[in-house]
C-alpha cells in the first residue's frame, strides 16, 4: 500500500527520522516525538486509512504482541509513579544519606551513591546526586571536571542490569528476549564499567580516612543500616518479585507481567513503609510528566509496527544479505549512533529494533544485549544527554574537559561489551 507521498520505504524513513531529529533538538517530549514520527512515516509510506488499525494493533489485548505492549506501558507508568513517590516521600534522600553514613570511604561513596540515585529513572536525574557528590568530592580535592565525570559515569552503571530500566524493558519486549537473559550478559560489562570509572575517576587521588572511633562507627553503622534497608525495601521487593515470577513462569515474563506485577508490589511496599495518605499517593498521577514517559513507550511500539509495515526491514535485509557487512557491525553502529544523536536510549532502541529485525537477524540474548548496550553507551556520552549537560553545568565544567575522562571509559566499556558478544557464553 502506498501512502500520500508515494514514497519508497528508505526515503520515507529518512524524512521521518529527520523530522524526529528536529523534534528532539527542539526538546519536544519524547512520547510526542516518537508517536508523531510513527504517524508521519505511516502517512509517507502507507495508505492513511491503515493508520487507525495499526495504532490499535499495537495494543490489541487479544494478541500476544499487543498484550505485551500493554504490560510494558502499564509497567512504565508504575515505575514512574514509584519514582515520583520515592522522591516526594523523601525515602530516596534517606537511602542516600544512610548509605553515606555507613560507608566512610569517600571514593566508595562517590562510586555507589550516584548509582543508588540511579534507581530513580528520571530525565536529568544526575542533578539529584550532584550535591552529594560535590560534598564528598571536596574531601578528595577533586577538580570540577572530575567531579562531573564521577557523577555522570557512576549514575549510569546501574541501568544495564536494573530490571526497572525502561529502555531495558522495551528492549526485551521488542526483541522477544527475557529481560534477565539480557541482564546476565550485561554483568561483565557493568563490572568493567565500574572498575574503569573507579580507576579513571580516582587515579592518583589519595584516600581520606574517617576520624570516628571504631566503637562509635560500629554503633552508628548498625542504625544507619536499618534505615538503609527500610528505604531500600520497595526497590528490593520489586526486584525479588520480578526474579521470582521470571523463574516461576516464562509465559508470564514473555508477556511482560513479571515487571508489571513487581512494580506495583514495590509501590505497595513504599506506601506501607512511608505510611502515605491517599492524597499523597495520587499526587504524581495528576502531573503530565508521568504520562509523557508512558506515551514514549507506546510511541516506541507504534514506531516499530509502522516500520515493519512500511517494508523498510526488507531494504536492510537485502543490504546485510548481500554479504557486504557482518551482522555485528549494524548491531553496534546503528544503536550507538542513534543513541548519541537522539540523546535517548529508548528512542534509539525503538528505531533500531525494527530496522534490524529482518529475517537475517533473529534476535538472541547476545544480539539483544549488544543492541541495548550499544544504544545505552552511545546515549551516555551524548552532548544531548540531559544528565551530561546538567552535571557539567552544575560543576561549572566545560564538556570538553569532562570528555577527557568519558571517552577512554567509553572505549574500554564498549570493547568489553563487544568481547562478551563474541565469547562463547552458553546463554
Amino acid at each position: 500500500m502506498l501512502g500520500l507521498g508515494l514514497l519508497d520505504p528508505l526515503t520515507a524513513v529518512v524524512i521521518s527520522f529527520c523530522f524526529l531529529g528536529v523534534l528532539l533538538y527542539r526538546r519536544v517530549n519524547l512520547g510526542i516525538t516518537l508517536t508523531a514520527t510513527a504517524v508521519l512515516l505511516a502517512l509517507l509510506s502507507l495508505d492513511w486509512r491503515s493508520i487507525p488499525s495499526i495504532a490499535y494493533a499495537t495494543v490489541d489485548p487479544l494478541k500476544s504482541e499487543g498484550l505485551l505492549a500493554i504490560s510494558v506501558i502499564l509497567a512504565t507508568f508504575g515505575i514512574m509513579w514509584l519514582s515520583q513517590l520515592y522522591k516526594e516521600t523523601g525515602e530516596i534522600a534517606k537511602l542516600s544519606d544512610s548509605l553515606s553514613r555507613i560507608i566512610k570511604n569517600p571514593k566508595i561513596v562517590l562510586s555507589v551513591l550516584p548509582a543508588v540515585i540511579g534507581f530513580l529513572p528520571v530525565a536529568g536525574g544526575a542533578l539529584m546526586s550532584a550535591p552529594i557528590v560535590d560534598s564528598e568530592a571536596e574531601k578528595l580535592k577533586l577538580k570540577p571536571e572530575r567531579k562531573a565525570y564521577v557523577n555522570l559515569w557512576f549514575r549510569h552503571t546501574i541501568f544495564p542490569v536494573y530490571p526497572l530500566s525502561q529502555p531495558l524493558i522495551v528492549t526485551a519486549a521488542l526483541t522477544g528476549i527475557a529481560i534477565f537473559s539480557i541482564i546476565l550478559l550485561q554483568i561483565p560489562t557493568v563490572i568493567v564499567m565500574v572498575a574503569v570509572g573507579f580507576l579513571v575517576g580516582f587515579w592518583k587521588i589519595p584516600s581520606v580516612k574517617s576520624g570516628e572511633d571504631s566503637e562509635t562507627a560500629r554503633s552508628n553503622a548498625t542504625l544507619e543500616l536499618k534505615r538503609f534497608l527500610k528505604s531500600f525495601s520497595p526497590i528490593l521487593v520489586t526486584i525479588v518479585v520480578a526474579v521470582f515470577i521470571d523463574a516461576l513462569s516464562y509465559g508470564l515474563s514473555r508477556l511482560g507481567f513479571d515487571v508489571l506485577i513487581a512494580t506495583f508490589a514495590g509501590l505497595v511496599a513504599l506506601v506501607i513503609i512511608s505510611r502515605m495518605s491517599r492524597n499523597f499517593l495520587v499526587k504524581p498521577i495528576k502531573e503530565w510528566g508521568i504520562y509523557g514517559v508512558t506515551l514514549a513507550v507506546y510511541g516506541a511500539f507504534l514506531l516499530r509496527k509502522v516500520i515493519d509495515a512500511s517494508g523498510f526491514s526488507e531494504v536492510f535485509k537485502q543490504f546485510v544479505a548481500s554479504g557486504n557487512v557482518d551482522v555485528a557491525l549494524p548491531l553496534i553502529v546503528i544503536p550507538s549512533v542513534l543513541g548519541f544523536l537522539t540523546g535517548s536510549p529508548l528512542g534509539a532502541i525503538a528505531i533500531s529494533v525494527p530496522v534490524l529485525k529482518a529475517e537475517v537477524l533473529t534476535f538472541s540474548p547476545k544480539t539483544a544485549a549488544l543492541l541495548y548496550i550499544s544504544a545505552y553507551l552511545g546515549y551516555t556520552i551524548a552532548p544531548t544527554h540531559l544528565c551530561f549537560t546538567f552535571t557539567a553545568d552544575y560543576f561549572k565544567s566545560p564538556l570538553g574537559k569532562v570528555y577527557k575522562y568519558v571517552i577512554p571509559s567509553f572505549i574500554v566499556t564498549f570493547a568489553t561489551a563487544v568481547l562478551v558478544y563474541f565469547l562463547p557464553f552458553p546463554i
